[in-house]
């Protein structure tokens, strides 16, 4: 009986292990990778625009849930911190988010641009906008 046990064990842990294996990059899933461009987006907004914050409590605990949905998708401790600290990840999602705040009709190269679209977002209600606050 307790070989049986072991033979069901290795069985799942070997599963597990071919089920991780399948998994696509999270930067293509979308749930995840979007979630992150949208993030990053408020990050760079706050940055650049002094009269703007980040709500950082909120941010966070964004964030932690996007690492906790990755994980429950099957993704290692390992394969998330590499696609959170990859550069090369981290340069095009800030291509995806200049040309996303291009599309909303702001410039966001500079503070201005960054400003007039958190200040947009803010108003809209988005997602990006709730991790937004004005200050002045």
């Amino acid at each position: 009986m307790k070989q049986i046990k072991y033979v069901t064990l290795a069985f799942a842990f070997a599963a597990g292990a071919a089920a991780a294996a399948e998994l696509p990059p999270l930067r293509e899933v979308r749930e995840i990778d979007q979630n992150m461009l949208w993030a990053g987006l408020a990050i760079e907004v706050a940055d650049e625009c002094p009269t703007i914050e980040v709500r950082k409590l909120k941010g966070l605990s964004f964030l932690w849930g996007l690492k906790h949905k990755a994980s429950s998708m099957g993704y290692s401790d390992d394969q998330i911190r590499a696609y959170v600290d990859s550069d090369a990840e981290e340069a095009r999602i800030r291509r995806l988010g200049e040309d996303y705040i291009r599309r909303a009709g702001f410039d966001p190269k500079t503070p201005e641009g960054l400003c007039a679209f958190g200040a947009g977002e803010i108003a809209k209600g988005s997602l990006i906008g709730s991790f937004l606050r004005s200050v002045k």
